[in-house]
């Protein structure tokens, strides 16, 4: 049995017509939901390689922070050591200051001492050599008297 040419033509116009309601109902919104999707990964693509700018930038920017960072420590601990060093030499210098005064302060003491004890020398010498005197003479010698005399054998000494 061949298939008459009225079937032929009807099963064309049907086929036309599936073709037609087809390209009228359902290819428009399954193209349009194609473009939407196509669009989306686009836009999530683009999002994507823009977060991955934004964090490689965001990853120099923080290295360069931390650069800065240990840049201003190795500053601060330089400044610091150099603070120290200053501290220790002028504790130094203040200490070697102290002790010449000191020093010049005992050397005075010893000098006035010493000449406190060569005055009381020459003096306790001026009484002995006026005793030993009278004695040798058996008489009183004035020591008023002889104060100039006196005195000049108690520089000699």
């Amino acid at each position: 049995m061949l298939p008459s040419i009225w079937t032929l033509i009807g099963q064309a116009g049907t086929f036309l017509v599936f073709i037609w309601a087809v390209m009228t109902f359902v290819w428009p919104p399954l193209t349009q939901a194609m473009e939407e999707r196509r669009q989306k990964i686009a836009e999530g693509l683009a999002n994507s390689e823009e977060a991955e700018q934004a964090l490689d930038r965001a990853q120099a920017e923080a290295d360069d922070i931390l650069r800065e960072a240990r840049r201003k420590a190795g500053d601060i601990i330089e400044q610091a050591s150099q603070r120290g060093n200053q501290i220790v030499e002028e504790a130094r210098q203040s200490a070697v200051s102290e002790r010449d005064r000191q020093v010049a302060a005992a050397e005075a003491e010893i000098r006035l001492a010493t000449n406190q004890a060569r005055e009381a020398l020459r003096d306790r010498l001026a009484e002995l050599a006026v005793a030993g005197a009278g004695r040798v003479i058996e008489k009183e010698i004035d020591a008023d008297a002889h104060r100039e005399l006196l005195d000049k054998l108690a520089a000699q000494l």
